[in-house]
């Protein structure tokens, strides 16, 4: 399975109220595991800066992520970066391949 980085900018029009984060929070993580079982979520984080959050998740292939930022973009009512993502010690074993 292929790893995945997803940034996430909120629309200002989501979520009226703070505390209705965490609802919109579970009915989007909700409609992942329903419409997207394959993807294996591996942590979530609030994070300073233009986006809202940061979440690892794994995925078989990029159709998948791509079926998990959509949700997120349209059930979350957000914007969405995918990145796919190597952890460093994969990324040394690949360096170490090329000649």
């Amino acid at each position: 399975m292929a790893s995945f980085a997803m940034l996430t900018r909120l629309n200002t029009e989501a979520v009226k109220e703070p505390k209705r984060l965490e609802r919109l929070e579970r009915d989007v993580m909700d409609r992942i595991r329903k419409d997207c079982p394959e993807v294996e979520w591996l942590s979530s984080y609030a994070v300073l800066g233009p986006y809202d959050y940061l979440d690892m998740f794994r995925a078989k292939d990029i159709e998948s992520a791509m079926r998990v930022s959509t949700l997120v973009r349209t059930f979350g009512h957000a914007q969405t970066e995918v990145w796919a993502v190597a952890e460093w010690d994969r990324f040394k074993d690949i360096v170490q391949t090329l000649t």
